[in-house]
């Protein structure tokens, strides 16, 4: 469930943005609609942080930026206006935010997005983004189908849902379901991880990018880590570290 709030004081607008949402995002939505700076500050003192946050600049309580200045706020943030559509992620505990023109193509956007832990909610603002505009309509990403590996003196491809998992260890290594291990020449596991479907693929830690269906059985930790084993023959031991728990749990229990 992804629960989204809209601070709009025009009702109807606000009205057309939740009907645009229903139509966007594939996962099962809950959506939130308040008028005004002070009923939203309220709001999210008393529920837990959305998902994701769609705001109007201009309100007649206020300009909505004033409601983050003592709310700590970390998801990500769409603010919205008459002239055009800004998409600003929030980062309170750093103090810093992102802008990013509506339309403008640019890699920070995703990646600070993924920043934040959670997948859904980076191609949920990215969908939302493009439809609220107007400048697109929704489609499914695509991601890469197959990664070409070097074995002896041939390149040889692997289907992507062959792939178990992925490892950095000084260099980038794949793991077949089968057990197999190659090197792969892609950067770094940050530029792969780009070009995985997050509904299949999880960054367990910095070491491991795995897939869900190589997750043979997971084991809670002390620490507030997860243990993952995977299937056989792997039979590997991956850590979900304690920040990424709570976001791993909700994408595997879904």
């Amino acid at each position: 469930m992804i629960k989204i709030l809209i601070v709009n004081d025009k009702y109807g607008t606000a009205v057309k943005m939740r009907k645009l949402i229903a139509g966007t995002i594939a996962e099962d939505i809950e959506v939130e609609i308040l008028p005004g700076i002070e009923i939203a500050r309220d709001w999210l003192k008393l529920h837990p942080e959305p998902d994701i946050i769609l705001m109007d600049v201009h309100l007649r309580s206020g300009v909505s930026f004033d409601l983050f200045r003592y709310l700590k706020v970390e998801c990500p943030i769409i603010f919205t206006t008459e002239n055009d559509y800004v998409s600003c992620l929030y980062k309170m505990r750093t103090s810093q935010y992102m802008l990013s023109l509506a339309g403008e193509e640019t890699d920070e956007y995703p990646v600070a997005l993924d920043e934040s832990g959670s997948y859904q909610r980076q191609h949920a603002a990215n969908n939302l983004l493009q439809v609220i505009t107007g400048l697109k309509t929704p489609s499914q990403p695509s991601y890469k189908e197959k990664f070409i590996v070097h074995v002896r003196n041939n390149w040889i491809p692997v289907n992507t849902r062959d792939i178990a998992c992925f490892t950095r260890k000084h260099l980038n290594y794949l793991y077949t379901f089968s057990g197999e291990k190659y090197i792969l020449d892609y950067g770094t596991l940050e530029d792969i991880e780009k070009l995985l479907n997050p509904q299949s693929f999880y960054r367990a830690n910095r070491q491991t990018i795995v897939n869900i269906d190589a997750i043979g059985s997971m084991k809670p930790l002390g620490n507030q880590k997860i243990l993952l084993v995977l299937i056989d023959p792997l039979k590997m031991e991956v850590d979900v570290s304690r920040e990424k728990a709570p976001y791993f749990k909700r994408w595997f229990d879904r």
